[in-house]
């Protein structure tokens, strides 16, 4: 009988069965079993016999080598010609490793390696872009209104791994992009182009390729639809950097950050515009964003941090008598268990209650703020909108505020208060609400409640219940 070509390999417990099950046999566990390919034989009978034994045999010892004597080969990266992208890689692609791109459908990521693309292109380096949704008329539709040399760039509208492979091989590229490792199948799984089993072999096989060839691939993915990258976990280890695009189609600005590069740090993030000639590099966006900031209650500049770059956004509140049981609490562009934590302190220790209203939160622009360095500001525009008061009072700029707030009410510090600090200032915010310790220049307290004396004008700090 012929020895089968793929396994089925439990996901849990690591169990193996040759035809796929429901249930896992060894743990219980349902829909765990994912094909694979089989392992070679280790010869015939008599050696798979012998086994161990013959292996232990053949092995031979190596002398370990302490880290100080390593001799560590410089990285010499490639620069995609965009500053955004390049810093967020810290400082380029480097050759043979391989960068996972995630966002949302329509977000940009097609956008935004085709513009790199088309620069390295342009720069005189050899280019592959691999194309496993679209034609490759498709491709050149987006191409022709990008910038730069986008339009030079080789494309391979493919979807069988095996073609794509001996086309990397036989082409040699500096960079190459596939788009998306989603498509791309193997012939000898029968699984379909995406499920677990596919992705993890396409995957595992251009990771080789790109370690034996050099060359820089980039992996464009899908994600699923509560924002974590679609597939295998084994995935995101596989690859040398995990890129996250985020964004709202809606609205212009983008977000790309690092949430893993083994090359360089993951506190960067790139702020980019969606236009009609392709993704601009946002290099103000502090200012463009201050600029549309509102004086309504309800609305507060935050001093955040995006990596380890200072940006300036506008939080807004909206707190409304509610008609159904429980209320709504509608969140957008901030954790929503972190709005409800300053949402439970702001009742407690502030006598600002919001059980009965709807509470909607807001990061204008599309920005995604993960940071605890947000809470003060959502608790003071929050506490604008059910006081009904602009906050800062009659000052000629808009509040700015950071802070992370303690379960029983204090004000505790955050990162880099001295770089938010000289960042509101760089854009004219004379009164900025800090934590205590946080540096000349900062209105320093040390509870929410005197946060809210300080940011809210007198007739407005009255407690009382939300109208």
């Amino acid at each position: 009988m012929a020895r089968p070509t793929t396994i089925h390999v439990c996901s849990a417990c690591g169990h193996q069965e040759v035809r796929w099950q429901g249930r896992c046999p060894g743990c219980g566990e349902w829909n765990t079993l994912v094909e694979e390919r089989a392992p070679a034989a280790a010869g015939g009978a008599g050696g798979r016999a012998r086994g161990g034994a013959g292996a232990r045999a053949a092995a031979r010892a190596v002398r370990p080598q302490r880290l100080r004597d390593v001799e560590t080969p410089r990285l010499s990266r490639l620069s995609t010609g965009i500053g955004e992208f390049d810093r967020v890689l810290g400082g380029g692609l480097v050759p043979g490793s391989l960068v996972l791109l995630g966002g949302s459908p329509g977000i940009g990521k097609s956008t935004l390696t085709g513009m790199a693309m088309g620069n390295l292109a342009g720069a005189g380096h050899r280019t592959l872009y691999v194309s496993g949704e679209e034609s490759a008329a498709q491709v050149k539709l987006r191409a022709a209104r990008l910038p730069g040399a986008a339009l030079d760039v080789p494309v391979l509208a493919e979807t069988d791994l095996e073609t794509v492979v001996a086309t990397i091989l036989a082409e040699r590229p500096e960079v190459c992009v596939i788009d998306s490792v989603q498509t791309l199948y193997a012939a000898e799984l029968t699984g379909a182009p995406g499920s677990v089993g596919q992705v993890r072999e396409v995957a595992g096989r251009i990771a080789r390729v790109a370690k034996e060839t050099g060359t820089a691939v980039l992996l464009v993915g899908h994600v699923t639809k509560e924002g974590a990258l679609a597939g295998p976990r084994v995935l995101e280890h596989l690859v040398d950097a995990v890129l996250q695009f985020e964004g709202e189609r809606e609205r212009t600005y983008r977000t790309l950050r690092a949430l893993k590069n083994r090359f360089g740090s993951t506190n960067e993030a790139g702020v980019f515009e969606m236009r009609s000639g392709g993704l601009v590099e946002v290099l103000d966006a502090s200012g463009r964003f201050v600029g549309e900031a509102t004086r309504a209650p309800g609305s507060v500049v935050l001093a955040s941090m995006e990596g380890s770059r200072p940006l300036l956004v506008e939080v807004q509140a909206l707190v409304s008598p509610s008609e159904i049981v429980p209320p709504r609490r509608m969140v957008n562009g901030i954790d929503r268990n972190r709005v409800a934590l300053v949402l439970a302190v702001l009742a407690r220790h502030a006598g600002v209650p919001t059980g009965s209203s709807d509470v909607f939160v807001n990061v204008v622009g599309g920005v995604r703020v993960d940071e605890p360095g947000a809470d003060l500001a959502v608790a003071l525009a929050v506490a604008g909108a059910v006081r009904g008061a602009s906050l800062g009072g009659d000052a000629p700029t808009p509040l700015a505020c950071f802070g992370e707030l303690g379960l029983t009410g204090e004000l505790r510090s955050v990162a880099h208060p001295e770089r938010r600090l000289e960042e509101a200032r760089k854009f004219g915010l004379r009164t900025v609400i800090a934590p205590e310790g946080s540096g000349d220049g900062a209105l320093a307290v040390g509870t929410l409640r005197a946060a809210l004396r300080a940011a809210l004008p007198a007739g407005a700090r009255a407690d009382r219940a939300a109208a």
